[in-house]
């Protein structure tokens, strides 16, 4: 974990306990070595901070890559260890930089719908996780963000054990029915924690 992450990490788990409350459940399921593919639903722009602030491993987050044209964030994204994809489109740069870094046994953080839901219901999910998953050997484990972000409110940050892709694997499924997998994954833990 880099000096500056660390501190940025610090600074966002302290910004979340004074402005929400943050319930967590299941951190013991993020894997303490090897590649992770962390998958969560999206729902708010703090979505990020959030799901890797309170982790022991760095989360290389893949970002919309107009964040890395703005002033402010394109020198700071990478310094924390973001990674850019242009939306819409297959985005080959993307996929190849994510397969080294899960082969370098590093953790990832995904949002596979692509976008904020406007609804707070889970939306589709984009085939890029799928092919992660498919093409790795890395942990995928599914995250669930609960909450509407007003101000101390409780917020409920939810890691779900790895799911086992391995029969997906050994039967060369599509990308498509590994990412329907992954978010079936999450849509359990939304609806097992949602109240």
């Amino acid at each position: 974990m880099s000096k500056l992450y660390s501190v940025g990490q610090f600074l966002c788990r302290t910004y979340f306990r004074i402005f929400y409350r943050v319930k967590l459940i299941g951190v013991e399921n993020i894997p303490s070595n090897g590649g992770v593919l962390l998958c969560s639903n999206h729902i708010h722009q703090l979505d990020p901070p959030l799901v890797g602030a309170f982790l022991k491993r760095q989360t290389r987050f893949m970002a919309k890559s107009e964040l890395f044209e703005t002033p402010i964030l394109k020198g700071l994204l990478p310094k924390l260890g973001a990674f850019p994809i242009r939306r819409g489109m297959s985005d080959r740069q993307a996929l190849r930089t994510g397969l080294k870094l899960l082969g370098e046994e590093e953790m990832i953080g995904v949002f596979p719908e692509g976008t904020r839901s406007k609804t707070g219901e889970l939306g589709k999910g984009l085939t890029g996780v799928g092919f992660f998953a498919l093409r790795s050997n890395a942990h995928i484990v599914p995250c669930a963000v609960i909450g509407n972000y007003k101000l101390f409110s409780k917020i409920l940050l939810v890691y779900g054990k790895p799911i086992n892709m391995t029969p997906l694997r050994e039967e060369k499924a599509s990308a498509d029915e590994a990412t329907e997998k992954i978010m079936e994954g999450i849509q359990q833990l939304l609806d097992e924690y949602h109240k």
